[in-house]
Parts: C-alpha cells; structure tokens; sequence
C-alpha cells in the first residue's frame, strides 16, 4: 500500500526551528520528486519547496522566496524520508503542510503533477 505520513508538526515561537519528515512506505521515495505544500486558513495551496529525483534529473532543490535562507530540504535513502527543516520561523508560516511525490522525478511548485499525498501535519507559529 502507497503510503506517505508526515510528521514534526507543532507550536513553535516565532525565530524557533521545526523538522518535518515525510516517511514513505510502499515506494521507494529517491525515484520521485518529493515536495512540500502548505494550506494556511483561507488561503490557497503552496508549494513551498521540492526535491527532485537524481535517478531522473540532478537531485535539485527548488524553494519559495518567503523561506529561501530559512527552509531547507533533504532526503536520507536509507530511510525512505524526505525531510523539511525550517529556521527561524514567523507566524505567516503558520499552516497545515503536505509532503507528496511526483512520479515524473523532476517535481514543481505546482500541485496538479503530484501522484501521492501525506495527510498533513499542523505547523502553529505563535508566542
């Protein structure tokens, strides 16, 4: 069964640090572009960073401009986990934040391509 379960999710103060990680069973992650959206109330999706395939492409990373310096992305294969640390957080980074994997290897900020879904961990940035 293809299953993506995100984790790492919490109430963090303003300028603190969370990882995520986005644990796969089913596949094996280092053949998708695995990327990591958010929903904060109200708005729209986002695409905030991905990962592409280095099997498919070069393994880049590509990230938003509100978390460049801020976010970074990465994988660890022998875990099948994608991870997403994020420093020096700010309460607009507030939202429910999904990994997902994109069959195709090269990945986009764009939802649509996107095979596989997690089910979301909620990230709260508050003092």
């Amino acid at each position: 069964q293809v299953q993506l379960v995100e984790s790492g999710g919490g109430l963090v103060q303003p300028g603190g640090s969370l990882k995520l990680s986005c644990a796969a069973s089913g596949f094996t992650l280092d053949y998708y572009a695995i990327g990591w959206f958010r929903q904060a109330p109200g708005k729209e999706r986002e695409g905030v960073s991905y990962i592409s395939s280095s099997y498919v492409t070069d393994g880049s990373t590509y990230y938003t401009d509100s978390v460049k310096g801020r976010f970074t992305i990465s994988r660890d294969s022998a875990k099948n986990t994608v991870y997403l640390q994020m420093n020096s957080l700010k309460p607009e980074d507030t939202a429910v934040y999904y990994c997902a994997a994109d069959s195709s290897g090269i990945g986009t900020s764009v939802a649509t391509p996107y095979d596989y879904w997690g089910q979301g961990t909620q990230v709260t940035v508050s003092s």
